[in-house]
Formats: C-alpha cells, sequence, structure tokens
C-alpha cells in the first residue's frame, strides 16, 4: 500500500500555499475560478471520471481552473467493495493523486447510498447489514484519512415528499442506519467532515423540511455530521428563489453547507437566449453561495458538457455545464467568474416577448411577464411581482388571460388555477411577505399551437 500523504485540507491550507498557487486580488479578470472563488474564503470545483483522464486537454483545464475535486463514481461501493470483504482503490487513488499534484482538495462521494453498490448486499442477512455497512465505512474512510476535506456519508436517503427512502439500508437496519454510518465514518476519519447529501433540497420544501429535521435532531444527539450537500441539479429557469434563505437556514444549525453537483440542463438545442438564461442561473446559485458564510463552496458535476451525464437520463436536454463540448468557455462561465470575483456587471438578459408591467393593482404590487425560452409547441415563462406600495404585503395574487389558448402545464413558487384562458397565481407559502420595494418571482412551462404572444395586461393584487 503506498503512503497515506494528506492532501491540502481546506481553504485555509488551500490559501496557505502561497507561491505554489497565488491568490490573485478578487478583481483580476484572468483569475481562474478556483483561484476567485479561494480569495473569497471558498473553492469552486469539479467533479471528474477516470475515463476521461486520458483526455489531455480536458485534464489541463481541470488541473489549472479549478481547487477542488470530486471523483465522480469511483469512491462509491460498486467500486471500492466489489465483493464483500475485498476492497479496490486503485481509480479513486488516481483522481486523489490528481489532485494532490495540482494542490486541489477532494470531496469523498459517497460511502452509503441505494445505488452503485454491488448486488452482494441484497444477500446480506437482516440482522447482519448494520456489521458489513460499519465494516465498508471503516475500511474507504480509513484508506483516505487525512486526505479528504468531506465525506458524502450518506446520500439521498429521502423522498421528495420527506419519507425516507425504502432503500435496502432503511428496510434491514432502519432509521438509525444513518447515524450509524456517521459515527462509523467520524472514527475511521476524523479529520474530514462529514455530510449529508440529497438532490431537490435546494430550496424550501417537504424534502428538505425532513434534511432539516433529520440535521437538527443528529446536532441535539451529538451525531458526527459537519454538513449538508445540495446537489443542484437543476432546469433553465428554475433555480430556487428559496435557495439563499434555505442554505442560511442549514448554517444556522451549526452545519456547513456546500453545492455538491450542480449543473443547469435545458431544452435542446442550444441558443443564445438559454445561454444567457443559464448564465444567470449560475450567477444566482453562486451569489446565494457567496451570501451565506457557512456555504463554504461549490462543485459543478463536471465542467464540460462533453462528458456530462444530463443526455444519457434526461433524453433532449443537455448543455448544463459551463463549458461546451469543445472545452469552450459558454456564457455560464463568464457569470460564474464574476460572481465569484465581485463583479457586478449583469450578462445581457435573454431575449424575450414583449413584457407587460402593468399599473399597480389592489394591494400595490405589480406583475411583470417573460417569455425564458420557446420550443415548437411549449415555452417558459417567468413573472416577478414586486411590491410598489409603502407597507408589507404578506400575500398576493396574479392575473391574467392567455390570447392564444395557451395552457400552464407546470408552476413553481406558487399556486395556479387555470381556467380556460384565465390564469390565476397566488403565492407559495414561503413567498407571499413582501417588504416594500421587495420582489419575488414564479417561473411555468406552458403548451401553446399556433402562436404565443404575451398577456395584453396583468394585475396584481393581496387577494
Amino acid at each position: 500500500m503506498r503512503p497515506r500523504v494528506p492532501l491540502t485540507i481546506g481553504v485555509a491550507a488551500f490559501l496557505a500555499l502561497g507561491a505554489a498557487i497565488a491568490v490573485p486580488n478578487i478583481a483580476s479578470a484572468s483569475a481562474t475560478l478556483g483561484q476567485h472563488a479561494a480569495a473569497r474564503g471558498k473553492y469552486f470545483g469539479s467533479a471528474t471520471d477516470n475515463p476521461e483522464l486520458t483526455d489531455a486537454p480536458y485534464v489541463s483545464i481541470l488541473s489549472s481552473e479549478f481547487n477542488q475535486i470530486t471523483p465522480g463514481n469511483t469512491m462509491k461501493w460498486q467500486y471500492t467493495e466489489p465483493q464483500q470483504g475485498q476492497f479496490s482503490y486503485g481509480q479513486a487513488d488516481t483522481v486523489v493523486s490528481l489532485a494532490r499534484s495540482n494542490n486541489q482538495s477532494v470531496r469523498g462521494h459517497t460511502l452509503v447510498w441505494h445505488s452503485q453498490y454491488p448486488s452482494w448486499v441484497d444477500s446480506v442477512p437482516a440482522n447482519q447489514l448494520l456489521g458489513v455497512m460499519r465494516n465498508h465505512v471503516t475500511n474507504v474512510a480509513g484508506h483516505f484519512q487525512g486526505q479528504l476535506i468531506h465525506w458524502d456519508v450518506v446520500n439521498e436517503a429521502f423522498e421528495e415528499n420527506g419519507t425516507r427512502r425504502q432503500s435496502v439500508f432503511q428496510r434491514n437496519i432502519g432509521d438509525s442506519y444513518i447515524a450509524e454510518a456517521f459515527r462509523a465514518a467520524r472514527a475511521a476519519d476524523p479529520t474530514a467532515k462529514l455530510y449529508y447529501n440529497d438532490y431537490n433540497i435546494e430550496g424550501l420544501g417537504a424534502k428538505s423540511d425532513a434534511v432539516y429535521a433529520m440535521v437538527q435532531q443528529f446536532k441535539a444527539q451529538g451525531v458526527p455530521i459537519d454538513g449538508v450537500g445540495m446537489q443542484a441539479h437543476l432546469i433553465l429557469g428554475q433555480v430556487p428563489s428559496s435557495i439563499q434563505q434555505n442554505i442560511q437556514r442549514f448554517a444556522n444549525l451549526g452545519v456547513d453547507v456546500a453545492i455538491t453537483e450542480l449543473d443547469i440542463r435545458m431544452n435542446l438545442p442550444r441558443d443564445a437566449a438559454k445561454d444567457a438564461q443559464q448564465a444567470n442561473d449560475y450567477r444566482a446559485v453562486v451569489n446565494a453561495c457567496l451570501a451565506v458564510t457557512r456555504c463554504v463552496g461549490i462543485t459543478v458535476w463536471d465542467y464540460t458538457d462533453k462528458y456530462s451525464w444530463i443526455p444519457s437520463v434526461f433524453p433532449g436536454q443537455g448543455a448544463a455545464l459551463p463549458y461546451d463540448e469543445n472545452l469552450n468557455k459558454k456564457p455560464a462561465y463568464t457569470a460564474i467568474h464574476d460572481a465569484l470575483a465581485g463583479t457586478t456587471t449583469p450578462t445581457t438578459p435573454p431575449p424575450t416577448s414583449p413584457t407587460t408591467t402593468p399599473t399597480s393593482g389592489p394591494g400595490a404590487c405589480a406583475a411583470t411577464y417573460q417569455i425564458v425560452s420557446q420550443w415548437t409547441g411549449g415555452f417558459q415563462g417567468s413573472v416577478t411581482v414586486r411590491n410598489t406600495g409603502t407597507s408589507a404585503m404578506n400575500a398576493w395574487a396574479v392575473r391574467w388571460s392567455f390570447g392564444a389558448g395557451q395552457v400552464i402545464t407546470n408552476l413553481w413558487n406558487g399556486s395556479v388555477t387555470q381556467t380556460s384562458a384565465n390564469v390565476a397565481v397566488r403565492n407559495a407559502p414561503y413567498n407571499g411577505a413582501l417588504a416594500p420595494g421587495a420582489s419575488t418571482s414564479f417561473g411555468f412551462v406552458a403548451s401553446w399551437t399556433g402562436s404565443n404572444p404575451a398577456p395584453a395586461s396583468l394585475t396584481c393584487g393581496i387577494t
């Protein structure tokens, strides 16, 4: 076994590298994403996978642009313990060694997950699975002791409605399996920070509420949890408006937060409008993290569309990352770079149909309608609601009529009722309160045939 040489641990150590990596002035336009993040006390990293490491141009960017790496697959159970009691670390060690050679920190992903484990785990008797899980965590976390800044100890343990996912671990061990995995990881590696990691917990909702309650309980019980990973596999134009609020509420529990698997997918093909919206979305996520001290960093789930997982899982969608398939920087890269650098100049907003900002209605609010993107038979829209009055409002409703038979098929950050052409959208439970001058937004996907004109007018009120 080769000696375990500790990696650069944490941002403080990264900054202490001095001559190895000069931390730039925050305004430096030529600095990398990783350098700008480090100057803000955070990291900006990328996932990678072993087959990609034969692509020299790809590796050159991976090694220079980012200050953190996550092995996308080869630390998972199916790779590290393919046969019971027989451990294999060669592929994961390759990624860790690459990061070490470039003074990059490493997040470990993942010790216990309901997917990508070997089939023999399903055959373990129920009364023995806890011991098997502990043994796996102990060996894998122990092998990488001192080399990682974080471990995603348990991954994706909750359903969308906030109930526990009925994985082999949940069925045969019960609710305690998550806490037991964290305890085993802490014993095996006292220095790595231990994270719970999941998707669709970036905004407020049933799933994030369930994770919040678990973390709150763990902190009260002394379970060694240090952080929450929000994966952030997002859809164009659908960054949760509550993302910063949600990051902050977890931070208030005394844990760190990391954006661990960020990508923002779109319906293909790409165009200028979608690229611009994607840039705005990436900027929103980065700014949300920058606004919360305990949001320690962001990792994109690989950095280039060339190696994105999205097209194989979501047919017809893709172009989700800051570099295109030819390793060229997209507008999303510029938005990330400028946000990390503290540059305030926004990217050009996406071209849209004409918007309507009506005279303030009851409750002194106004609404602005925007078409974000459009494709054959469908489009994505967004409405911004602003309190134009002099006192706070606790609820709002926006109404309009479609002029060409458009039908809303999905809406987020609000509650919609549509009767024929008439649409009414009321606030969600978490975004009804608006101080004077404050605004919020909701988005939707709708169908259309023939034409898709913007509504002639909108009304906005408190009822």
